[in-house]
């Protein structure tokens, strides 16, 4: 592939047409420097190093557009963390030769997986005439930036896993919330109406709560009672409640989090369910985990790996080695930023445009921002049969 050809691919189309219909009036002008002091900031609790990190490296600048962008990866971090980072710079290097070269100057910044360096790194670049921030992967940091105040200040595309989003400060990965109302609205929409919401306890229970009891709103359909549960028991007494407080659930919801869902699973099955009257919703979070026979017969709305096909076989001829989610991500973000600088200009990066309620297609489907700063994404509906997702439908949202 030449450097700096412009490859029409599906995804970068999508985008750009999405994009050709929104008016150049409603782009955002003026600065941030007059409602963020970047000396005013504190850093956010958290990480404080990186522990076991490889040498900082170097900020480096893609492209020679004249719409200012600053990316920001753990690129020198230890383990997981550094390894995803790393991933999503040669994302972002393939999506600036596909769509960005001539619209972008992009620049990515080495956060070390530090989450007080990653937000010092964010106020510097929205401070300093970024137009958008694409990251950081750090959840304290982007939890800190979304506390931020001012107005004027450009939009963030947070990379953080497990991220509720926040104004102007939008997060971008697939979250368990979704994923539980996404299957649960595919169900509802064949009839099912009583849904019981079982939740590993912790931070995140309250959002999934809320997510599906709108995604069940829209079908008419209600979540009679959600149950938290401790991953000590198993959920063994959650389940026990279950039973005396809702009389014939048409489905039982299982968000494990972190955990395997299985444990869940068993105590549900001495139960009786799922069963010919009571089906089981998982969530893309048991997909973590190794396929259980317990798994059977479960559905689960996740990304549908097919639409990542022509990104992912430009990247493996490219860097020699596989994509996967978080090269998607990092993709569709910089090709994101690109087609709206096509379609708008460099200015043109207002809550309006990103909060299009139409979406976004990209290689990791179709997706919209929220105004309080939450994704929701369309994805497929799935049921676990032999161990394999089949699909059941080709598409359900929960919005």
């Amino acid at each position: 592939m030449e450097a700096g050809r412009q490859v029409r691919n599906p995804q970068v189309l999508a985008i750009a047409l999405a994009l050709a219909t929104i008016v150049s009036g409603c782009q955002s002008k003026g600065g941030v420097s007059d409602v963020l002091d970047p000396a005013a900031v504190a850093a956010p609790a958290g990480q404080n190093g990186a522990a076991g990190a490889g040498p900082a490296q170097a900020s480096q600048s893609l492209g020679t557009g004249s719409t200012k962008v600053t990316m920001l990866l753990p690129l020198s971090a230890s383990g997981t963390s550094g390894e995803t980072g790393r991933k999503m710079r040669d994302a972002a290097k393939l999506a600036m030769t596909d769509i960005g070269n001539g619209l972008l100057t992009l620049t990515i910044e080495d956060t070390k997986g530090d989450s007080a360096q990653a937000s010092k790194q964010a106020v510097q670049a929205i401070t300093t005439g970024s137009k958008v921030v694409i990251g950081p992967t750090e959840l304290p940091a982007a939890q800190h930036i979304a506390t931020l105040s001012g107005s004027k200040r450009p939009p963030v595309l947070a990379l953080a896993d497990n991220f509720a989003g926040g104004a102007g400060v939008y997060a971008v990965r697939l979250s368990e919330a979704d994923s539980a109302a996404a299957g649960a609205a595919g169900l509802a929409a064949k009839g099912r109406k009583k849904f019981v919401l079982l939740v590993a306890e912790g931070s995140n229970a309250g959002a999934v709560e809320k997510r599906v009891a709108n995604g069940l709103s829209i079908y008419g359909a209600t979540l009679a009672v959600t149950l938290p549960y401790s991953a000590g028991d198993g959920g063994a007494k959650a389940i026990d409640q279950m039973g005396s407080l809702v009389d014939a659930p048409d489905a039982v919801i299982v968000a494990s989090g972190d955990g395997s869902p299985s444990p869940v699973l068993a105590a549900l099955k001495s139960k009786g369910i799922p069963g010919k009257a009571i089906s089981v919703v998982g969530t893309d979070r048991w997909l973590e985990h190794p396929m259980d026979p317990l798994f059977e017969g479960a559905y689960i709305a996740t990304l549908d790996s097919s639409e990542t096909g022509p990104i992912a076989d430009r990247f493996r001829t490219t860097y020699n080695y596989p994509a996967d989610v978080n090269v998607a991500y990092a993709y569709d973000m910089v090709a994101l930023t690109a087609g709206i600088a096509s379609a708008v200009g460099p200015d043109g990066f207002s809550k309006q445009v990103l909060e299009n309620p139409n979406g976004f297609r990209g290689s990791t489907g179709l997706f919209r921002f929220r105004a309080d700063g939450s994704s929701q994404r369309s994805m497929p509906f799935y049921r676990i049969e032999k161990g394999v997702l089949k699909l059941v439908a080709k598409s359900t949202s929960g919005f």
